[in-house]
């Protein structure tokens, strides 16, 4: 480690505690060269996740983003705020438990609209109909009539 005094790199650790529940280790340093104290922070550095584009294109996953999508598939409809942060965790899961370190944004997708099938028929089409990219009239209602012949009842 570099004295950030006098530039020497020859220092010993004289104290060294855990931070921010484990995440962070502190150093105090000494200076073998002027004598002057410091100190220095050990953190693990994480390899982020990330989401393969349809178009290819790779970005980091973003937990917020994803939040804010099912937010607005959401508005004006009984679903807690709690339930959504438990899809976003439930999808953050499958990206910590996967070897790879990449996710299909379609992955990502049929997951979160297989939970909002599940919670909310209203927001799931909302959200199908952002994630498929509906063109017409026809592609949002044969996506009811999927949701209907299945049995399941859709809110009016």
């Amino acid at each position: 480690m570099k004295c950030p005094f006098c530039a020497a790199v020859d220092d010993r650790v004289v104290d060294s505690r855990e931070s921010r529940e484990g995440e962070v280790i502190r150093r105090r340093r000494e200076c073998s060269s002027c004598g002057r104290r410091f100190t220095s922070y050990e953190t693990i550095e994480e390899i982020p996740y990330m989401v393969v584009k349809n178009d290819g294109r790779r970005e980091r996953f973003d937990r917020n983003k994803l939040r804010t999508g099912l937010a607005k598939a959401c508005e004006k409809r009984p679903v807690p705020p709690v339930e959504l942060d438990r899809i976003v965790d439930e999808v953050e899961s499958v990206l910590h438990d996967s070897e790879e370190r990449e996710i299909a944004t379609s992955r990502v997708g049929a997951i979160v609209m297989e939970r909002l099938r599940e919670l909310d028929k209203v927001a799931y089409v909302r959200f199908a109909s952002v994630y498929r990219k509906f063109e017409d009239v026809d592609e949002f209602l044969h996506e009811l009539k999927n949701l209907i012949g299945r049995g399941e009842k859709v809110p009016s």
